[in-house]
């Protein structure tokens, strides 16, 4: 195996970056929401701390694969190294975080906690291309909103209700995205489970809307992923690369943020 360097900016990179593209979305979109929504220091050492445990995340996977078969690679070494860096990065982010934070925080990080285990079960045994990993990645990252919103002092209700509208999002767009790479290969997809996954997704977007821990403008974001999946479907769908897709389904993001945003300030 070639040697890898410790000090190597491309060994690093290819021990700390996820080999899947779509994750950088579902770290981003809590954030940007949570700091719109409830900019405060402590929130932001809260997002400090989700990009330390969102790179720690590569890492782990490389060494705990190689600790399991017995092997140390150069490679080896350079990942324990860097999940300790990033680990410690973390842990000083949240214990500052609770130093600042106007609420409490943890409320979040421990409603999280079995969700981002889930997600690592996934990682560990080598299935995290699976839709269930996919799902229990984003919703884990979700937390990271409401964390931010509880930081900066906000209500059970509203903090959560952040998280909800992420797993909104989740539902509504992880699916349907699996379908459209699977359509773009000529590889069967399921029309049905598409279908399932945006009724859940407005259903509860509509749940959140009637519990008053989101404001309606949610339902319109919900909608907006049903007929981005309909269109994006459908024999008249613009042929994308994979890039592109991912590209696209940024600015679907961003517009679910706007929404939710101009719904919090249309209701003040």
């Amino acid at each position: 195996m070639t040697k890898v360097q410790s000090d190597d900016p491309a060994a690093l990179r290819r021990v700390l970056l996820p080999t899947e593209h779509g994750g950088w979305a579902f770290l981003g979109e809590p954030i940007v929401l949570g700091l719109l929504l409830a900019p405060s220091a402590a929130g932001a050492l809260v997002a400090f701390a989700t990009v330390a445990a969102f790179f720690a995340r590569q890492p782990l996977k490389l060494f705990g694969a190689d600790r399991r078969r017995g092997k140390v690679y150069p490679r080896t070494i350079v990942a324990e190294r860097a999940f300790a860096v990033c680990a410690l990065a973390g842990a000083a982010a949240l214990a500052g975080t609770l130093a600042l934070a106007r609420g409490p925080v943890l409320l979040a990080v421990g409603a999280a906690a079995p969700v981002a285990a889930l997600a690592l079960a996934y990682d560990l045994s080598r299935r995290s291309r699976d839709l269930g990993a996919e799902l229990a990645g984003a919703f884990a990252m979700g937390a990271s909103a409401s964390a931010i919103a509880f930081a900066a002092g906000w209500d059970r209700a509203e903090a959560f209700g952040l998280w909800g509208v992420l797993a909104v999002r989740a539902v509504g767009t992880i699916p349907f995205v699996r379908a459209r790479l699977r359509l773009e290969r000529g590889e069967p997809w399921s029309a049905p489970a598409v279908a399932a996954a945006q009724a859940l997704a407005l259903a509860g977007a509509y749940a959140l809307v009637a519990v008053h821990a989101a404001p309606r403008t949610v339902t319109a974001a919900a909608a907006l992923l049903g007929a981005r999946a309909v269109w994006g479907l459908s024999p008249w769908r613009p042929r994308l690369r994979t890039a592109m897709l991912g590209v696209s389904e940024i600015v679907v993001g961003l517009a679910v943020i706007a929404l939710v945003v101009w719904g919090r300030a249309s209701a003040r």
